[in-house]
């Protein structure tokens, strides 16, 4: 074989790849801490701790295996903190004939690294990742001729290709989804599992992010660092959620509370995201567990798990690789507004947001409910620019990566894509938010105002967005009743209302 130069991107730490079944002394992989990436957005210090710490503990596994390893930490001196300027310099340097990569999950990369690939006097090649259930281009295939997406379709279809809780060509109980039993409050006086939290010391990798001038976001206990960080860590967040957290995901999975931040979230993205898990593998696990459990497990629990991974996770995979990179500039809408100040600090006086944001500065996570529902929510109704909406979600999750960010932020949560990836806009009112938390009994608004001075505002907002989009919206047929109520409303009334929200917008950083 010749010397070969083999790139492993930091969220490509897949040790069932194919290319890892040999060792070979000629062939070289090489992994790198970069500028690049840490640069190209204000991530969440939690995050970038994370990828540089599953990045090394990767690293060490294949050089144990017995693997040829090249590994630049960010504060290397022969670090370059570019990709393509370190490669040229690993390539001359070690006279590589040939070089390797996998295909990355990001538009931008995959064109940095076609480019330089053409510009190289060497071969090169690239191979799949191994990791997903469809190729890039399988959903565009799959909705070839029709205008619209519809996800429950194309989940339907990952059930019958992997036969997963299938009888023949039908779903198990003659069901396909049970999204209507996945929809309850958290009883008030209900304690749910504590999370399952890893306590590593990552103190140097922290110390060496604060050395620089690297902008990050959030907080971090550097001594008790939570997340997993390799393949090992995150089998044992896998079978802990079968074991405590299954049996009650589906019917909480939208539930809210501002006393305990992860209830019986799987909290297993960054690992599948990251490729220290696969997403057959994950779901496989699951049905085990609820196969073995079945008396004490409904299928509702874990329909809607399966659902969220084998369905809408490839789903947005497949939007991404379709509509990019034209899906990074689309804004429906129009929308100007700067994001408001309280997003970088949690610091304002609408609960719902306090807690949602604040637990994602604590904890570099929230789930889906939190950031479609309430901060989604509120961003799209006060018409925020959804480049910065896009900007916070890439930076501050710790499983965002931009093919799965920006198609549920630019798409489902803005619907800045104009109905792509969802049929209507997610807007909702304080009443949705009440109905799915214990965040509105303790704010400083009031729930079910629509005017004065403590009126939540949520609720005028709500209705501005629909008065001032109605050229845009009002022939959507999700829509209609909206507009036939906000058509019956005296005229006074409906003038206080856009006369509040326009107050809270003009006053936005001070809610």
């Amino acid at each position: 074989m010749p010397k070969t130069l083999r790139l492993i991107l930091g969220d490509q730490l897949n040790l069932q790849h194919s290319w890892f079944e040999k060792i070979d002394k000629d062939v070289h992989y090489l992994l790198m801490e970069m500028r690049q990436e840490t640069d190209y957005a204000k991530h969440h210090i939690q995050k970038v701790i994370g990828f540089f710490a599953a990045m090394r503990a990767f690293s060490t596994t294949l050089k144990e295996q017995g693997h040829q390893v090249i590994y630049y930490q960010l504060d290397d001196s022969k670090n370059k903190q570019s990709l393509t300027e370190n490669l040229q310099q690993i390539i001359e340097g070690l006279s590589i004939e040939k070089f390797e990569y996998q295909l990355p999950d990001e538009y931008r990369l995959d064109e940095q690294l076609k480019a330089f690939c053409q510009k190289m006097a060497i071969s090169s090649s690239v191979s799949d990742t191994e990791h997903f259930l469809t190729e890039r281009h399988e959903l565009a295939d799959f909705f070839k001729g029709k205008k619209t997406y519809l996800m429950e379709s194309f989940y339907r279809s990952m059930r019958k290709k992997y036969h997963i809780m299938m009888d023949g060509d039908k779903p198990i109980t003659g069901k396909w989804n049970y999204d209507k039993e996945n929809r309850k409050k958290l009883p008030k006086d209900h304690v749910p599992t504590q999370p399952f939290m890893f306590e590593r010391d990552v103190t140097d990798i922290h110390d060496m992010i604060q050395s620089t001038d690297i902008e990050t976001i959030g907080n971090v206990n550097p001594k008790a660092f939570l997340w997993p960080i390799n393949r090992a860590e995150s089998l044992q967040l896998l079978d802990f959620f079968n074991k405590n957290c299954l049996h009650l995901f589906g019917a909480y999975q939208d539930a809210m509370t501002p006393n305990y931040w992860s209830l019986y979230h799987s909290r297993l993205s960054f690992s599948i995201n990251t490729k220290m898990l696969s997403p057959l593998e994950v779901v496989l696990s699951s049905i085990k567990h609820w196969n073995a459990n079945s008396e004490k497990i409904s299928i509702a629990q874990i329909e809607g798990f399966v659902r969220q991974i084998i369905g809408w996770r490839e789903y947005m995979r497949g939007i991404y690789w379709e509509k990019m990179p034209e899906f990074r500039q689309l804004n429906f809408f129009e929308n100007k507004r700067a994001l408001p100040n309280f997003f970088w600090t949690g610091q304002t006086k609408m609960n719902c947001l306090k807690h949602s944001i604040g637990q994602s500065l604590d904890y570099a996570y929230a789930h889906h409910i939190q950031r479609l529902m309430v901060t989604g929510s509120f961003t799209l109704l006060a018409g925020i620019d959804p480049d910065e909406v896009d900007e916070w979600y890439l930076g501050i999750y710790m499983d965002a990566i931009e093919w799965v960010e920006i198609t549920n932020t630019r798409g489902m949560s803005q619907f800045a894509d104009g109905g792509i990836v969802g049929t209507k806009p997610y807007a909702g009112s304080a009443n949705y938010i009440d109905k799915m938390s214990h965040y509105c009994g303790t704010c400083f608004y009031k729930k079910k105002e629509k005017i004065g001075a403590k009126a939540c505002p949520f609720n005028s907002l709500y209705w501005h967005f629909y008065f001032r989009n109605r050229e845009k919206l009002e022939k959507n047929p999700r829509i209609g009743m909206a507009y036939r109520t906000w058509d019956k409303m005296d005229t006074t009334k409906k003038e206080a209302i856009i006369q509040q929200a326009e107050e809270y917008l003009t006053n936005i950083n001070t809610l």
